[in-house]
């Protein structure tokens, strides 16, 4: 499995095995996380800031997290994102306070925000920004 493939797929099974709720922000043409997530049963929620065509099942709305509709990240979880521009964290960050979840982010290569969060090995570097009031799945 090449080393792309295996980000995705780590994330995806991390946050499958932890969250019951969650929102990918900044999908993109890279719905594998989602997938995983999808395949074992979760339900999973997507945005991009472009109208995109993803896989059957996952629900995908037009949004912009510095602008989010707040509505629909009601009852998530865990908000995660997959390599996001770093200029975003610190609106993903808001956005997950407000709705009271945990925050997930793999980053591209060495960088990092602020001093990176607590740090997840599930596989790749996870960096949580953020930590919820809803409860999570044990695991």
């Amino acid at each position: 499995m090449g080393s792309y493939k295996h980000i995705e797929n780590c994330v995806g099974r991390y946050i499958a095995g932890h969250y019951a709720s969650p929102v990918e922000v900044g999908i993109g043409k890279n719905p594998d996380a989602a997938e995983v997530i999808q395949a074992a049963g979760i339900p999973v929620r997507c945005t991009d800031v472009k109208d995109l065509v993803l896989p059957e099942g996952l629900l995908f709305r037009i949004d912009d997290v510095f602008e989010p509709d707040l509505s629909f990240y009601e009852e998530a979880d865990v908000i995660y994102a997959i390599r996001p521009a770093v200029e975003m964290v610190p609106s993903l960050i808001a956005l997950a306070g407000r709705v009271g979840c945990d925050l997930l982010v793999y980053h591209m290569g060495f960088e990092v925000y602020e001093n990176g969060g607590e740090r997840i090995d599930c596989g790749v570097l996870l960096h949580r920004y953020a930590r919820g009031s809803k409860p999570v799945k044990q695991g």
